[in-house]
């Protein structure tokens, strides 16, 4: 599953979900947390449960929290209409995530669907205490990215998420880079935190681009109108894309090497663990 441009639908609006779905975001996180009311919860899960059904598309859907009143009955609602992945919010550690597959593997097997066959995002930032835990996740099952949210994690620092300049202050900074190291460490792609205003594109390119420079695969979306700008951020130029290309064949024209000479260049594994990183984000 790409996740360059993960867009954010209401679970309780069925017009939004439908306008999201004509977007070209690479996936719909349909959401049953902050945008739903809690008066609203039932009829969400019953929203969304109904379009994972109906939809020729795959789907993530963002739970409630393993804290909340509202967690267990969005897995009894939404696992056997599966969902390709489950969105973990407020996620406090590897922790969390070994009694999420507790919870799916009982739910998938008694609706018949193949143990493990739906994945996890984890939005692991979104308090202080989550981000010192945010080690151990290597070992942590199904997962398929980690997630950096600011907003919620400046709410808990009681600071703001950016400066002025649109520069994030020290912690929320110090956190973002944490995630970064944590995924490669676990071996799945970094998303970063939204743009909170659809209304500054030239905003959300600048931090767009500084994400994809700074290493993340892709940013949440929370409005139709980013997702262009996002996906251009983390699709790769041409000339890197030739470069990516070149650096394969010569590794796979030469098997086994380590280090090669390619045009007066030296070439070793990390440039082909890059060029195999680069190739993956236009598959």
């Amino acid at each position: 599953m790409k996740l360059r441009s993960p867009l954010f639908a209401p679970g309780d609006s069925e017009r939004k979900i439908a306008k999201a779905l004509t977007v070209a975001a690479d996936t719909i996180i349909l959401d049953l947390e902050d945008s739903v009311a809690p008066t609203a919860k039932d009829a969400a899960r019953a929203l969304v449960a109904k379009t994972l059904r109906e939809a020729d598309r795959d789907l993530v859907v963002r739970i409630n929290p393993a804290d909340s009143e509202w967690h267990l009955a969005d897995l009894a609602a939404i696992v056997p209409a599966q969902p390709a992945a489950i969105l973990l919010p407020k996620c406090a550690g590897p922790e969390d995530l070994y009694d999420l597959d507790i919870a799916l593997s009982a739910l998938e097997v008694a609706a018949g669907l193949p143990v493990g066959g739906i994945d996890v995002i984890a939005l692991a930032t979104e308090t202080a205490a989550s981000v010192l835990n945010l080690s151990g996740y290597a070992e942590a099952p199904r997962l398929i990215a980690l997630a950096f949210g600011a907003e919620d994690l400046s709410a808990d620092l009681g600071i703001t998420a950016r400066h002025a300049d649109g520069t994030h202050p020290a912690p929320i900074a110090a956190a973002r880079a944490q995630v970064l190291l944590a995924a490669a460490a676990a071996g799945v792609p970094a998303i970063d935190t939204p743009f909170p205003d659809p209304r500054n594109p030239a905003g959300l390119e600048r931090e767009t681009q500084a994400a994809a420079g700074d290493g993340f695969a892709g940013k949440l979306c929370i409005h139709p109108d980013q997702v262009a700008v996002v996906n251009a951020a983390f699709t790769p130029s041409a000339e890197r894309v030739a470069w990516a290309h070149e650096v394969s064949a010569v590794f796979a024209a030469n098997p086994g090497a380590g280090v090669i000479s390619q045009n007066g260049k030296m070439l070793d594994l990390p440039h082909l663990k890059l060029a195999e990183r680069i190739l993956s984000l236009i598959d």
